[in-house]
């Protein structure tokens, strides 16, 4: 006959938990064991669940999954190079950074965490997912800050419309300047009455090569793409009035005269009409073809980067030799002047024929005009400046995530 062992109350009760807790374990065992592993330092199945409930609360599209693991693998290199360099952040840094993430929604920290909460997201996740970004923010700041140099001219330049080429439309000219002094202003005429009609590239660049005075000259006359709101507004419309291969008519640019081509036309996108603002400076350079011309245009080539460089290679010469001009409209420089620095960029020249002297022009900047009665206020430069050095970290940071991935060591049981 078989003894029936009876249990207490209490070592039955011992002894189903110790049976329901045993799946339990090995299933929290399964959920912190690592999935991948990333020079070392593994990722959970329960880190990976918590991310792709992170990311979904942050609205983020297409595969999660995919994404939380790219994003843990990621955070494991930038945590293991920041070791790696000694750099750190403090709990004070990790909450100031969950704050301001936290702020961007218009929450609390404690707020945010409880929404949070509410989705099954832990804070650690939170707390993870701001303490990587911020370390790594450092890592980048002291291996390349020193690098990074943002002048006053990246910030005028990122100021200007010129930030704005590709997305108007776009125009590809030749172009022929005749000068007109008053002695030759009949013969200046007749002449830029012949070329005017002139069909065909090769034939305009010919006559380019022969009587233009412009620098393109050399080139038959041939200028690169210039976005159309950098050329003077009495121009443009007679621009896109020409078919690709017609030459404008004469154009009076003020003591010369000058003759267009259109040799393409890029209208993929909207006619900017955006008004402008130019500041420039001229250089006398002396008799065209002269030695003096050719040193001093030699001298700017070599040395002259921006218009306050010209004040030092001109410092020899008469006071009236150089004249910087203040920004004005577009509508209001003199043509040519203007004509000549639509194809340029900050700090590039080229030269004029202007009666018997050849002119050096360079521009200094270029500046969407702003109107005050209409509201409109100039860009921050400040803002510029911090945005553009973001951009340049940013950059670095990129190339040097990139080459972390592929020299680490990523496995997956």
């Amino acid at each position: 006959m078989t003894k029936m062992v009876r249990f207490s109350p209490l070592l039955a009760a011992a002894l189903a938990i110790g049976m329901s807790a045993a799946p339990m374990a090995q299933a929290q065992s399964g959920l912190f064991a690592p999935v991948v592993t990333v020079n070392g330092m593994g990722i959970s199945r329960y880190e990976m669940d918590q991310r792709v409930r992170f990311m979904g609360l942050l609205r983020q599209t297409g595969d999660l999954q995919k994404q939380a693991e790219e994003g843990l693998i990621d955070d494991r290199l930038r945590q293991w190079q920041a070791k790696r360099e000694g750099v750190s952040i403090t709990e004070a840094q990790i909450t100031q950074g969950m704050e301001e993430f936290a702020g961007r929604a218009n929450l609390s920290r404690e707020q945010f965490v409880a929404e949070l909460s509410k989705a099954g997201v832990s804070e650690q996740t939170f707390r993870d997912f701001v303490s990587a970004g911020m370390v790594w923010r450092e890592v980048v700041r002291a291996r390349y800050a020193g690098r990074v140099r943002i002048t006053d001219a990246d910030v005028a330049r990122a100021m200007l419309v010129e930030s704005e080429r590709g997305r108007s439309t776009r125009v590809l000219m030749s172009e022929i300047i005749i000068p007109a002094p008053a002695e030759y202003a009949a013969e200046a005429r007749q002449l830029a009455e012949q070329v005017s009609h002139i069909r065909g590239e090769g034939e305009f660049g010919n006559a380019a090569r022969q009587v233009s005075a412009s620098a393109s000259r050399d080139n038959g006359g041939r200028l690169d793409w210039v976005p159309l709101q950098n050329l003077p507004p009495a121009l443009r419309p007679v621009i896109l009035a020409l078919k690709p291969g017609e030459a404008t008519q004469p154009l009076e640019l003020g003591g010369a005269w000058g003759i267009f081509m259109l040799r393409a036309l890029d209208a993929g996108s909207a006619v900017g009409t955006q008004p402008q603002k130019l500041g420039y400076a001229v250089l006398a350079l002396g008799a065209p073809g002269s030695e003096q011309a050719a040193d001093l245009a030699a001298r700017v080539a070599s040395q002259a980067k921006r218009c306050d460089d010209l004040y030092t290679i001109a410092k020899d010469a008469p006071a009236s030799a150089l004249n910087r001009a203040e920004p004005a409209p577009q509508d209001a420089i003199p043509q040519d002047i203007a004509v000549a620095l639509s194809h340029l960029d900050i700090g590039e020249t080229t030269t004029l024929q202007r009666g018997g002297q050849q002119d050096l022009i360079m521009l200094c900047s270029r500046e969407a005009a702003v109107d005050e009665a209409k509201g409109q206020k100039a860009p921050d430069k400040d803002a510029v400046r911090n945005s553009l050095m973001n951009a340049r970290m940013n950059t670095y940071s990129e190339n040097l995530l990139a080459d972390l991935r592929s020299n680490a060591v990523i496995t997956r049981p």
